[in-house]
């Protein structure tokens, strides 16, 4: 079974790599936003709709399986904004998101992106982590070409996603998201189309399986 976390400076492609890595190891790819959407959807009062939604054999039944595990209270969390934004101020959301992402590795492949995962699974056996990083003028262009924006706007969008993503991971697990030692594998996608940075780390996770 392989294990693989993921993030990336905004406009890098850690998304869309994930995705092709998910992929090609026939894994479920769990990111910031289903994990955000699961906690949305199980705040509904009828919770046997939300059974019938979301089947224990899916990855969204599995996810949902995960919160139910961890005692997560689920009314600290803010559906209404973009989860890298959620404001933490209970130390029960990471005590609960810990638990949560422990619990979604235990019996099947996964990719998951971002959520701090590289810091809880640090050291899970058979595991890679991953950061993608790519020179600022390419992630401007490329959010340029996502956002239809200007480069003013791209700019502004990087930075206040990127600072987002910093100070969460600073507050809530004390380190530097950008620190080289926290990852396995650090790929430039300036190098490599996402196809062939995708690639790269699936070589590198079923070699994770003999390593670690």
């Amino acid at each position: 079974m392989s294990v693989v976390t993921i993030r990336g400076q905004e406009g890098s492609g850690a998304s869309k790599i994930g995705r092709l890595i998910a992929e090609s190891l026939h894994a479920d790819f769990i990111d910031r936003e289903i994990i955000g959407k699961v906690a949305d959807r199980l705040r509904w009062p009828d919770h046997e709709v939300a059974a019938k939604e979301m089947p224990p054999g899916s990855l969204m039944g599995r996810i949902a399986e995960a919160f139910g595990r961890s005692g997560l209270a689920l009314d600290i969390m803010r559906p209404d904004l973009p989860t890298w934004e959620i404001q933490l101020g209970d130390t029960l959301y990471i005590s609960g998101l810990r638990s949560v992402i422990t619990e979604l590795v235990k019996n099947q492949p996964v990719v998951i992106q971002g959520r701090g995962s590289q810091y809880i699974l640090k050291g899970y056996p058979e595991s890679l982590h991953i950061l993608t990083v790519a020179p600022l003028e390419l992630r401007v262009k490329r959010v340029m070409e996502k956002l239809q924006a200007n480069q003013d706007s791209a700019r502004k969008e990087i930075t206040r996603i990127d600072d987002s993503r910093r100070e969460f991971i600073k507050r809530y697990f004390g380190a530097d998201q950008d620190d080289p030692v926290y990852y396995d594998l650090v790929i430039n996608t300036e190098h490599f189309t996402f196809g062939d940075a995708a690639s790269i780390a699936v070589q590198a996770a079923r070699f994770a399986e003999l390593w670690k």
